[in-house]
């Protein structure tokens, strides 16, 4: 018998009775399949741990009562319904189980599969009605057919596992995923997705929904691919356009699709849902006794360690025992989240290699965590996974990404310097970060160029033939398009005869401005940033 803690989980929604068995084992537990937002305000006050999953809001207002609360668990991936800001502030640990779902998502996957090569849906309704048409159900085999995974963290590579089983030969894209890795999971990596595109019959989709990811399959990505390809999706909803699938389909280029995620959940409206060649559920991929059974499980092992002094391995927010370490850090992490997401901008093929270096002062601490921070900021916007200080280390391991760390008393020009360098085969791209004056935030060095910028939500990055008028050329066509500068810092290259320009931007720039960006004269790249 487990010794048992005197501490109080309140479990407000329902998640496996092992998880709640567990949970029981070793605190006073009091399990409800659906609570009220009244009685769980009343009530949060006199519990220690709380577990929730979808349906539950855990915002400011519940976190502020539970004056008591050191660890809310969510049985599930995303933590939108859990206030992280306000948990954080209070002290109280959120975990969450990303894995739990993974192997029932690539299962589902390899369903959907299935059921668009051989028509299964259709066929089974079809004979239900009472009809016997066998030939109107003739399906293709998947033996020695191409399969295009677009996406291949946890979930793509268990399908490329499952598929190459099937006989498939593997090719895909993810320019975050390294050369060693995708060799191990034998999948041929392309340079585009629109490369895929042009020689699989069948695409399945493995990526989360970002500004870069929606409607990626779209019109003009339908015009170019193999007639008759298949396209499958359970990864996020609106990183196809729905009405373009279904005019593809019309059109024949497209021989079906098998869908489970929606832009807009329930599917009011979406063509997809009445086209015989579609097959669609209702966001399944997670939705497997096993996958429920992990999930409580999972949770419930996440709160035992948070109460008792373990390990937890799924916290999202972080927890630092050395005040010394987090107070000097602390203003340098939320610049390496930044750093890192600039990189993710910027490193256009595969990334094998990682190197950061900290120069100066903070290079007598423990600076692992500032490491950690850039990987967060990485791959918070290309992985489908929540991304946390705990896990981002695991997933550049997983995808093959080698990290190393440096550190040197000595900096240059700056109090303290963080420099990283990422490299993909071929090349490498270089940039920087530091704090000046009373704590402002600037870039430094980006792209080996001597411009040092301060972040700002909407960026760009140009670079240009250093030359009279190139910077004039630059303003006027973002001007002509109503975009308002408001910073600009140029650097060059003089040997090489290449400047750079970075800009802060008060609004976003279209693919149109930046296509228009390097159809000028003299411009050789022009990139837009969100950060």
């Amino acid at each position: 018998m487990a010794e048992k803690y005197d501490f109080k989980v309140l479990v407000a929604e329902k998640i496996s009775p092992e998880g709640v068995e567990k949970l029981k084992e070793m605190f006073d537990t009091d399990a409800y399949d659906k609570m009220s937002r009244e009685d769980l305000l009343a009530g949060i006050g006199k519990y220690d741990a709380l577990v929730v999953r979808s349906g539950t809001k855990a915002d400011a207002e519940v976190i502020e009562k539970g004056k008591k609360l050191k660890i809310i668990g969510r049985a599930g991936i995303g933590v939108d319904n859990i206030d992280l800001d306000t948990a954080t502030k209070k002290g109280v640990m959120v975990a969450n189980v990303p894995e739990s779902n993974i192997i029932s998502a690539a299962e589902h996957t390899m369903a959907m599969l299935m059921a668009t090569a051989r028509k299964i849906p259709a066929a089974c309704a079809s004979l239900r009605k009472g009809e016997w048409n066998r030939s109107a159900y003739q399906g293709v085999e998947l033996y020695g057919k191409t399969l295009g995974i677009i996406g291949i963290g946890r979930i793509g590579a268990l399908v490329a596992e499952r598929a190459s089983g099937f006989g498939m030969k593997l090719i895909g894209f993810d320019p975050f995923i390294s050369p060693q890795k995708a060799k191990h999971l034998g999948v041929e990596m392309l340079s585009t997705v629109d490369d895929v595109l042009k020689q699989a019959d069948f695409i399945t989709l493995h990526v989360p929904r970002t500004k870069d990811t929606f409607h990626m399959l779209g019109a003009p990505q339908f015009d170019i691919v193999k007639k008759g390809i298949r396209i499958i999706n359970v990864s996020r909803g609106g990183v196809i356009d729905e009405e373009a699938l279904a005019r593809a389909i019309e059109d024949g280029k497209v021989a079906g699709a098998a869908i489970d995620v929606f832009e807009n959940e329930p599917p009011e409206g979406s063509p997809l849902c009445k086209m015989e060649q579609v097959f669609v559920t209702p966001h399944l991929g997670a939705s497997t006794t096993e996958a429920q059974y992990k999930a409580g499980v999972a949770i419930a092992d996440q709160v035992i360690a948070g109460l008792t002094g373990g390990f937890v391995s799924g916290a999202v927010n972080i927890s630092m025992p050395h005040k010394e370490v987090v107070e000097t850090l602390k203003p340098y992490m939320p610049l390496c989240e930044k750093l890192g997401t600039l990189f993710a901008n910027l490193m256009q093929g595969s990334v094998s290699e990682i190197d950061l270096e900290v120069l100066g002062e903070i290079s007598e601490y423990d600076t692992s965590l500032l490491t950690v921070a850039f990987l967060k900021g990485f791959f918070e916007n290309i992985s489908m996974d929540t991304v946390t200080y705990v896990n981002a280390p695991i997933l550049a391991h997983e995808r093959g990404i080698k990290v190393k760390e440096s550190k040197s008393r000595q900096s240059r020009d700056y109090v303290n310097l963080l420099m990283v360098t990422a490299k993909d085969d071929t090349t490498g791209i270089t940039a920087g970060a530091t704090l000046v004056g009373t704590g402002q935030e600037m870039f430094v060095n980006v792209l080996d160029f001597d411009i040092d910028i301060a972040p700002s939500k909407y960026m760009a990055l140009v670079s240009f033939q250093d030359r009279p008028g190139m910077i004039g050329k630059v303003g006027t066509v973002i001007g002509k398009n109503g975009i308002n500068i408001a910073g600009l810092q140029v650097g060059r290259r003089p040997i090489e005869g290449e400047a750079g320009m970075g800009l802060n931007l008060d609004s976003p720039l279209t693919p149109e401005v930046i296509e228009e960006l390097t159809s000028e004269s003299g411009i050789n790249k022009a990139m837009f940033i969100v950060l």
